[in-house]
């Protein structure tokens, strides 16, 4: 569809200027462009969990099939997003730190994220009857959620190493850094849209088979 075919070539095109054209920033020079892959994963997965908390609770309130996809489909991209984040995250650790983990909060927090999301999958796949599996997830979704706010402002609560972007310290962006940051993010917001409607639409082929069947 035309708009994952836009948000691939936006993801290329500010893939591009990150690693081939701009230059070092002023701190931490030529590692700082693992950040304009590693932060977009990581607001994206944020997106979709909130997706997934919003209709996890209209799913309790409204019982409707569909915002049961969509919660579902939404956790399951926002793992994909998170596990990058947190891939990315290591090697960004590895070049700034010296060692792939440190236990940093911004490093554990969204290490709990991830096991919060990962056993929202675990919890599904142990239940078989559909009603009381999306029930259940859509509660662990909710309680859950309180994992996505804590690990933004774990760099606020407790002391961190994790970089920060200000313009007196931490990674100081020029205009055209920020120019291609927030076109990464533009293009994955495109990807995640795109992925999301696609994985809905197969979850609903997929249960009219089995009406039909």
């Amino acid at each position: 569809m035309l708009v994952s075919i836009i948000g691939f070539v936006l993801a290329i095109f500010a893939a591009y200027r990150a690693l081939l054209v701009l230059g070092p920033e002023r701190t931490l020079g030529d590692s700082y462009r693992i950040f304009f892959f590693h932060t977009p994963a990581a607001i994206i997965s944020f997106l979709g969990f909130t997706f997934t908390l919003i209709f996890s609770i209209l799913y309790l309130a409204k019982r409707n099939v569909v915002y049961d996809y969509v919660s579902s489909s939404s956790a399951k991209l926002g793992l994909v997003f998170i596990t990058s984040a947190l891939f990315m995250g290591s090697i960004w650790s590895k070049l700034a730190w010296g060692a792939y983990w440190n236990w940093d909060p911004r490093q554990t927090t969204v290490l709990i994220l991830w096991f919060v999301y990962a056993a929202y999958f675990a919890l599904r796949s142990a239940i078989e009857e559909f009603e009381a599996k999306a029930r259940s997830s859509a509660i662990l979704a909710i309680f859950g959620y309180v994992a996505v706010p804590l690990s933004y402002l774990s760099t606020r609560i407790w002391y961190s190493l994790h970089p920060v972007v200000i313009r007196t310290s931490g990674i100081q962006l020029e205009p055209n850094m920020i120019q291609v940051f927030v076109t990464m993010i533009i293009a994955l917001t495109l990807i995640f849209g795109s992925l999301l409607w696609i994985d809905v639409q197969i979850k609903k082929l997929e249960s009219r088979i089995q009406e039909v069947v």
